[in-house]
């Protein structure tokens, strides 16, 4: 990315644009722009914290036990990395005291789905749950999920040591990062947001915000509803 001082000024930049559409008034107009330099700038911090997150130092080195089923058969950690240099885990919450996975970890998934092949095209990707193996596969043929890698894990030590599981055994979702190099598996990058970070009248959500749901949504007026959540069916 240019350095700060390379780039126009959002404002300008923003003044540039020539997109109109059919009717809007002046007012409008007037309030778009002001919105699009915002927006540029969001762009803009968005690299500047990718950017950041990139030059982290390395961080801790892997050594637990830790062990996973998948429809492979068991592998340690690893085994997840396959012959990539990066890993990148989800902690769904589905856990053998859940009678259904949450709802929430369930939409982000099924939107993931569609991308999997894609990103492990460049990084591997492994979903990771408590429950064994044969109850996450008998979800994941309910979801129609082709392509989603999941995991049992088989002691437990993952969950616990990377944040998928409370003090009091329920789960937590977990966005986690891990590199391979020279021989060394490492933490690289965690989601570390939880409800100590949350803003006053938002729901607990980290940045960036893994979900397209809300990408979505915030596109519109009626925006997100803090008490609103995804269900796993809905009426016909």
């Amino acid at each position: 990315m240019a350095s700060h001082s390379d780039l126009v000024p959002a404002a300008e930049l923003a003044s540039r644009g020539s997109m109109r559409f059919p009717n809007e008034s002046d007012s409008y107009r007037r309030a778009r722009t002001a919105l699009l330099a915002e927006e540029i700038e969001l762009r803009r911090h968005i690299e500047r914290v990718a950017e950041m997150r990139r030059a982290l130092p390395a961080g801790g080195e892997v050594i637990g036990d830790y062990r996973f089923e998948g429809e492979q058969g068991s592998v340690d950690l690893a085994g997840l990395f396959g012959d990539k240099q990066t890993l990148v885990v989800y902690s769904f919450m589905f856990g053998p005291q859940r009678e259904r996975p949450c709802p929430m970890c369930t939409s982000l998934l099924g939107a993931w789905n569609g991308e999997a092949r894609d990103i492990m095209q460049r990084v591997a990707f492994a979903v990771v749950a408590r429950s064994p193996l044969d109850r996450l596969l008998a979800f994941k043929r309910e979801r129609g999920w082709r392509d989603l890698p999941l995991y049992s894990d088989l002691n437990g030590n993952y969950s616990r040591d990377y944040y998928g599981m409370a003090e009091d055994g329920s789960d937590i979702p977990a966005f986690i990062v891990f590199t391979r190099r020279d021989g060394h598996i490492r933490l690289f990058w965690a989601g570390e947001m939880d409800g100590n970070t949350m803003d006053p009248g938002q729901d607990p959500r980290g940045a960036p915000d893994l979900m397209p749901l809300w990408t979505i949504l915030d596109a519109t007026p009626e925006g997100r509803d803090p008490h609103w959540y995804p269900k796993l069916d809905y009426p016909s």
